[in-house]
This record gives C-alpha cells, sequence and structure tokens, in this order.
C-alpha cells in the first residue's frame, strides 16, 4: 500500500512539474505581448488587406426561371459576376481565451456587377446588373498554434457571414420583368455572396497569413560568432486583454552549440496597455551571450610591452619591474613581460530596478619570455571591476555599451615574493579601457535583434528595468507599400 501511494505521489508529481506553466527549464527568455491596442492596429490593417482580397471575388455563375402570365416559364441566367467595390469600415480583432482571436467585420458594403440572360423557346434577351450589398457582418474564429520547429501556425477554426440588404438593379429590355422578381434573384445573391466570402477568408489566411507569421524569424545570426534562438516554446497564450509569444530567446554559437547550464528566472509582466506591443526581455537572454563569448575567448586578453603606451613609466621588462618587485630583475635580468588575462567565470548581467550593471572577475597571469622564446609563469594576478551597461533600441534591435568602473587589482599567487601590485593597476586599467571594453562594445554595437515580422517597425519607444528582465513598449507599423 505505501509503494502505491508512492508511486502515485511520483505521477502526481511530474504531472506538475511538466504541465505546469514555468516549470523548471520551461520559462522563455523573451516574451512579446500584444495588447488590446495592437489588436486594434492589426485588425485594421488586416481589414485593409481583406479589402482588396474581396475585390478580386469571382461569384458563380446562377440560373433560375420564373412564371410569366401568357407566356409560361422564362429561364434566366446570371454570369460574369464580379465585385467592383468593397468597403470595410468597422474592425475588431479580440482575444479567445485558451483558443486564439475572433476577428469581426461590421459596417461592410460590396458592389457587383454582372450580366443576365433571358431564354424562352427563340426569345433571347441580355443586358447588365448592379448588386449593392449593406449591413454584412463577418465573423473569422483564428486558432493559433505552433509547429515542432518553433515557428507559430493560424487556421481558420470557424467563418460566418450575414447579408443584411441587398438591392439589384437591372438594366437592359426585359431589365423592368427581372426586376419583379428581385427578391429571389437577392435572394441568390446573398447565398452566393455569404459562401464566397469565408471560402476567400479560409484562402487568403492559408495563403497569406501563414506564410506571413513563417517570416518570424526563428533563428537569426547576429554575427559570425552567435545566432539567437527565438523559437516558440508553445503555442500563443490567449487571455481576456493580451496575447502573449513566449520565445526560447538563448544566444549560442552557431558551429558549436552547448547546452546551456542555468535556466532563465520568472517574468511577472506589468499591467500595461499604453503601447500596442510589449517586450519582456530576461537577463538569460544576455547571459547566455557573455557565456558564449567567454567560452569562445573574446574576453580574453594579452598585453606585451610594444603595447605599452611610449611616455608610460613602466615598461614590461624585468628591469622596469625591479622597482617594486626586485627579486623579478634578479631572477630574470634584461628580461620582457606578457601580462595574459582572462574574465573567469563569464560576466552575468544584473538587473535591478532602474539599474543594469556587471561585476567581472578576471585573472591575470604574468610570463617572463626567456630567449628561447618560452615563457616562464612568475605571478598571478585577480581583477576586479564593477561596470554598469547602457542599452538603446531602435526600431528592430536592442544595442548597448558598457560604462567601466574603477579596476582593483590584488596579488593571487607568486614566484618572485610578495610586492605591491598598485603600480601596475595603472598600466592593467589603460589597457582595459582602450584594449577590452572597446572590443566588447564593438560587439554590443552590432545589436540584438528583436524578434519582428517582416515589415514590422517600431516607434514610440519605453524602457523599463525590474528585477531579471526589460520591458520594452512600443507602437507598431506596418511599413509594406
Amino acid at each position: 500500500m505505501e509503494a502505491s501511494a508512492g508511486t502515485l505521489f511520483s505521477l502526481l508529481l511530474i504531472l506538475l512539474f511538466t504541465s505546469t506553466p514555468g516549470a523548471l527549464g520551461s520559462n522563455p527568455g523573451l516574451v512579446a505581448r500584444i495588447t488590446d491596442k495592437g489588436l486594434e492596429y492589426v485588425a485594421k490593417e488586416g481589414a485593409m488587406v481583406l479589402q482588396r482580397k474581396l475585390r478580386g471575388i469571382s461569384l458563380p455563375d446562377f440560373t433560375g426561371d420564373f412564371k410569366i402570365r401568357h407566356l409560361g416559364r422564362v429561364h434566366y441566367e446570371f454570369h460574369s459576376l464580379d465585385i467592383s467595390s468593397c468597403e470595410l469600415l468597422g474592425s475588431a480583432l479580440m482575444p479567445l481565451p485558451g483558443q486564439g482571436l475572433r476577428l469581426t467585420l461590421y459596417d461592410s458594403f460590396i458592389g457587383a456587377h454582372g450580366k443576365w440572360k433571358v431564354r424562352k423557346s427563340f426569345l433571347k434577351l441580355d443586358g447588365s446588373f448592379d448588386v449593392g450589398v449593406k449591413d454584412i457582418t463577418i465573423s473569422v474564429d483564428l486558432l493559433l498554434g505552433s509547429e515542432p520547429s518553433g515557428r507559430p501556425t493560424v487556421t481558420v477554426s470557424s467563418c460566418s457571414s450575414h447579408i443584411s440588404d441587398v438591392e439589384v438593379d437591372i438594366s437592359g429590355d426585359l431589365g423592368w420583368l427581372l426586376n419583379l422578381f428581385h427578391s429571389q434573384i437577392e435572394s441568390r445573391f446573398q447565398e452566393a455572396l455569404e459562401s464566397k466570402i469565408c471560402e476567400k477568408i479560409q484562402n487568403s489566411v492559408t495563403s497569406d497569413l501563414q506564410p506571413y507569421l513563417q517570416t518570424l524569424p526563428v533563428t537569426t545570426e547576429i554575427d559570425n560568432l552567435t545566432s539567437i534562438d527565438y523559437s516558440l516554446m508553445e503555442a500563443p497564450r490567449v487571455t481576456d486583454h493580451v496575447l502573449d509569444v513566449r520565445f526560447k530567446g538563448e544566444i549560442f554559437n552557431h558551429d558549436h552549440r552547448s547546452p546551456v547550464t542555468f535556466v532563465a528566472p520568472a517574468m511577472s509582466l506589468p499591467e500595461e496597455h499604453s503601447r500596442m506591443v510589449y517586450f519582456a526581455i530576461s537577463d538569460y537572454v544576455f547571459n547566455t551571450a557573455s557565456l558564449v563569448y567567454q567560452e569562445a575567448g573574446y574576453l580574453n586578453f594579452s598585453i606585451t610591452d610594444d603595447m605599452v603606451p611610449p611616455d608610460s613609466p613602466i615598461r614590461l621588462t624585468t628591469k622596469s619591474f625591479r622597482v617594486f618587485v626586485p627579486r623579478l630583475a634578479k631572477l630574470y635580468p634584461n628580461m620582457n613581460l606578457e601580462l595574459q588575462g582572462a574574465v573567469v567565470p563569464a560576466p552575468f548581467l544584473n538587473f535591478s530596478p532602474g539599474n543594469l550593471s556587471l561585476a567581472p572577475n578576471m585573472e591575470i597571469d604574468a610570463f617572463v619570455i626567456l630567449p628561447s622564446s618560452a615563457r616562464e609563469p612568475v605571478f598571478r594576478l585577480g581583477v576586479t571591476t564593477n561596470v554598469s551597461a547602457v542599452l538603446t533600441f531602435n526600431t528592430t534591435k536592442i544595442t548597448g555599451f558598457l560604462k567601466p568602473g574603477k579596476v582593483q587589482v590584488e596579488l593571487k599567487e607568486s614566484k618572485v615574493g610578495v610586492f605591491n601590485v598598485e603600480l601596475l593597476e595603472a598600466l592593467i586599467n589603460f589597457h582595459i579601457l582602450n584594449t577590452l571594453y572597446p572590443k566588447i562594445n564593438d560587439k554590443l554595437a552590432k545589436g540584438l535583434p528583436l524578434p519582428l515580422l517582416k515589415h514590422i517597425r517600431l516607434y514610440d519607444l519605453v524602457l523599463q528595468i525590474h528585477k531579471d528582465f526589460l520591458f520594452l513598449g512600443s507602437n507598431i507599423q506596418y511599413t509594406k507599400v
């Protein structure tokens, strides 16, 4: 009995941790949130696209007959039916919690033009007609999902259209006669239009909207070393007021991808709705980048005497060092030195309200370059500093730069006795400021591309810094002509 209870308890824990949002390792590195204001903009843009699509509808031909006193039954045919005008004046895109979105189009008008023919025995007449379709309401439910590749998907789960008013104006020799049967004819027009509208929307979602969603990047190259993984972790989440898209947001070496040994923190997004979209960018994104660059040796450096400014009072030679390391000059007279530094471990960016900072630790090994060109280790230094970070944003990406603080140097190991390292601080600080930081800032200036659909531009940006994540708000504009 105890074993059964323990097994049941274990199964419950497994279900809990594998099905609950925010379980270990399942937190996104980046969340894109679309607000009601953003959905309103998308609805207007979508209505304009559909308006253009509906103008191209060709309605099927339809036929019928009616009875005329003294003549009997007369056969008619309407053909070459094309929509000549379309105005979708009202639109709304509403969340369907747990499913997707509902697009509603209302206060809409469609105008159509075509030709008619009437046949009765040997009698054949023809003419043209115009149709005015008013008070059209269209409702489309869109189911949102994701592919195994991490791209979003969209399908039409239901579609309905309702037409309140159809007016047919028939011209030609027997136009007056056909107008007597306008109720029957208008009913046929309404039936044909209602079915054709949903068919056109279904085709548009499949052939236009779904391929457009495929332009959302799954991976984007940042530079010749790194790329960022923007695959969806799950289908977009829809609540009463917002649509959240959760991205992995992991930066990796695109030639050799290694598993990340830490997880993204949970992010509690503020209830902000003044912008169309918001991006919550976890420190996980930046810290995976730091790990990749550190493992690839981008944070390593070396200092040799030919890199020291000519007017420096300290040269990287044992002779110059004899003032504060006398034993070094005695053991290795008139030899050059080389300092090799590495940032260990990878420095992580710390997020706190209103502030971004790093506290990198460096190890610097000093070597004497022997006459044989071999390098003999003589001492090791520990270097600490505090660095503040500044991030900036433009229409497509995040850029930034580091502002270094004071460098502090400590002697960690020595084969030449204890000595005062204060004189070395100035030399090391000069090199870090003029070589290491510019190298890192060049990388940061290339920027981190945001996961944006094709032709989307950000503007009117605002930034908040929270614990563990940045919260970027923006309005959006679809820029394709």
